[in-house]
This record gives structure tokens, C-alpha cells and sequence, in this order.
């Protein structure tokens, strides 16, 4: 439970349903705490992302239609990841283009199938993706150098510890540009096909 950032004994004094859906946010290892489990919940989406299409491969008749769902596939699951990398590195702008892409394919999905369990986690996801949004946010305003904008230093004994502390901070920077285009992209392709589809169901 600790290599995923989610540790028996949690770094507030909350229950842990609050601590995960609407967390106190009072210094830096409470920001450091939920990058760590953004940047899992978004690692979690991306795999999805990845996975799920695949299910789709079945019905599709044309190797074109194999080509755009695979690609699809992979498109979303390094923007997820990506953008947990950013989570962890306390990118509002990562944060909230997570939130936004994340959210607005919760709504849809909210909106058009009955209530079930994979109803559930998608919606305990966006709210725990608004909870970084949220974190990230709260901490910007902080003045630096402060106590309360202080985070705890980060670990490297292990493979979860150099895959959650080290790993993001060593390749954000160089990812960060790249990821900026490939958002705007991803957004511009999501808001152009619900423009469509609210096109499709007025008619």
C-alpha cells in the first residue's frame, strides 16, 4: 500500500474516504501526498485508456477502423500519463487538462448509461482528479520559502520510490512543451466531437 502512495497511515488527521475525495490541503506534504495519488489515479486512467479500445477491436471491420482504435488508444494513455507525471510535479496546468478531458467524458458517460460500478469509479475519479486540481491550485498561492509550502524530500530507495519521486521529476521537464501541444490537441479533437455529437442529437 505504501509503494502506491496511499499508506496505512495517512499524513492527516480526516477519515480516509475524505482524505481521498476532499482532502485538507494545510501544507506541502499534503500537496506532495495527493501528486502521489493523482499521479496514480492518472497512471490507472491512462492503462484504461489503453485497454479498453481494445475490447472494441472485435467489432471493427476494416483495418483503417483497427488503426484509429488502436492509435486512439495510445493517443489518451500517454496524455493521461503524461499528465499524471504532471501531478506530480504540481503542473496546474497538467492538473486541470487531466481534469477537464477526464470530466467531460464522465458527464457523457454519466448522462447516457445507468448507474453501475463502472459508473462509480469514473465518478470517484474525477472527483479525486478535481481534488489535485484543487491541491495544486491552493498551493501556487503559497509564498516560497515558507513552512507551509515546504515538501517533504523524496525517496529513492526503491523501484516504486524512483518510479513515483524521482522518475517525474527528471523527465517533466523535458515532456513538459511536448505535452502542452499534444493537450491542446487532444482538447481541440474532444470539444470538436461533442460538438458533433450535440450537432447529431439535435437534429
Amino acid at each position: 500500500m505504501q509503494t502506491l502512495g496511499v499508506s496505512d497511515s495517512l499524513p492527516h488527521s480526516e477519515s480516509r474516504i475524505k482524505s481521498l475525495l476532499w482532502p485538507s490541503i494545510r501544507s506541502g506534504s499534503d500537496v506532495d501526498y495527493l501528486g502521489i495519488q493523482g499521479y496514480w489515479v492518472c497512471t490507472f486512467v491512462a492503462v484504461m485508456t489503453l485497454v479498453v479500445p481494445l475490447f472494441a477491436l472485435g467489432n471493427a471491420q476494416y483495418l483503417r477502423q483497427v488503426i484509429v482504435i488502436a492509435l486512439f488508444g495510445c493517443v489518451l494513455f500517454v496524455f493521461f500519463y503524461v499528465g499524471g507525471i504532471g501531478v506530480r510535479e504540481g503542473s496546474r496546468f497538467a492538473a486541470a487538462i487531466v481534469f477537464l478531458i477526464y470530466a467531460l467524458d464522465t458527464g457523457t458517460y454519466l448522462l447516457t448509461s445507468p448507474v453501475s460500478v463502472a459508473w462509480l469509479i469514473k465518478l470517484a475519479v474525477t472527483v479525486v482528479l478535481f481534488s489535485n486540481l484543487r491541491a495544486t491550485w491552493i498551493a501556487a498561492q503559497w509564498v516560497p520559502g515558507t513552512e507551509e509550502s515546504a515538501l517533504p524530500p523524496r525517496r529513492s530507495g526503491t523501484f516504486g520510490d524512483k518510479f513515483v519521486d524521482q522518475w517525474p521529476q527528471w523527465i517533466w521537464p523535458k515532456i513538459r512543451i511536448p505535452y502542452y501541444v499534444l493537450s491542446a490537441l487532444v482538447a481541440f479533437v474532444t470539444v470538436l466531437g461533442y460538438v458533433a455529437l450535440l450537432f447529431r442529437h439535435s437534429r
